[in-house]
């Protein structure tokens, strides 16, 4: 078999090669996500059942803690990822998941069991469909980046609006976009991270090995963000509300 010309420590791998560690390192993304979901769900679960904590976060001025802490996480860990070590990145990561959880709590205080479930499982359907094609597909998805940025930043705002205006016609307009946008940016994030991957892997030197481990937490974040927001949009638009 042909060799591939990267690289790879001190010797050159095969294609077949390659593409085991290929696969090793997404098992460490979907690993980072898969854990940091059950946490979430964990603590929301936790903070839903309750009723004096329930009360004392979203009754206050502390959900707006709630709502606006993971986003300043995510900020805070994208910006400085060069300079975070990755011990310190895994805390901001788990972290974030943690006070998702949190925030996630308000969902089953609002929306009935059967339709969070069902809106869970909408979301993993299309997200597991997304993140195969954009992993495997020979099709450049680079071009779509800026324009899912657009309506990423658009549904960010409008959100945001939306805290405090309550409009309904708005916040269905909101999730519709939302819907279409973390769709699009699941397989444009496998695609991206494979990219980044192998830009990572084609160095010698120790801190683009040891960064490999950090591009698995930030590969799980994004790809976190990708599904629990396609899981909130499905809830808005298609979820029942608990009754009284």
């Amino acid at each position: 078999m042909e060799k591939i010309v990267r690289p790879h420590g001190r010797f050159s791998v095969t294609g077949v090669q390659y593409d085991a560690e290929l696969r090793k390192h997404f098992t460490g993304v979907f690993a980072y996500m898969g854990g940091s979901l059950v946490l979430s769900a964990a603590i929301a679960f936790a903070v839903a059942n309750i009723a004096p904590l329930a009360a004392m976060i979203f009754g206050t001025p502390l959900k707006w803690v709630a709502i606006f802490a993971p986003l300043a996480l995510v900020m805070f860990a994208s910006f400085r990822f060069e300079e975070l070590s990755m011990g310190a990145l895994q805390s901001l990561f788990w972290g974030f998941a943690a006070l998702m959880g949190v925030s996630l709590a308000s969902a089953l205080l609002v929306f009935t069991g059967a339709s969070i479930v069902q809106a869970f499982l909408s979301a993993a359907v299309i997200f597991l469909a997304m993140a195969l094609w954009g992993y495997t597909t020979k099709r450049d998805l680079s071009g779509w980046g800026s324009f899912l940025m657009i309506g990423l930043i658009g549904v960010i705002g409008a959100s945001i609006v939306n805290l405090f205006l309550a409009s309904g016609n708005l916040s269905l307009i909101v999730s519709i976009i939302g819907v279409i946008v973390f769709t699009g940016l699941t397989a444009w994030d496998m695609q991206r991270l494979r990219s980044e991957y192998f830009a990572y892997s084609g160095t010698n030197a120790v801190a683009g090995q040891a960064s490999l481990g950090k591009l698995q937490v930030m590969g799980a974040l994004s790809l976190y963000l990708n599904f629990i927001n396609l899981f909130q949009m499905l809830l808005s638009l298609f979820g029942q509300r608990q009754e009284g």
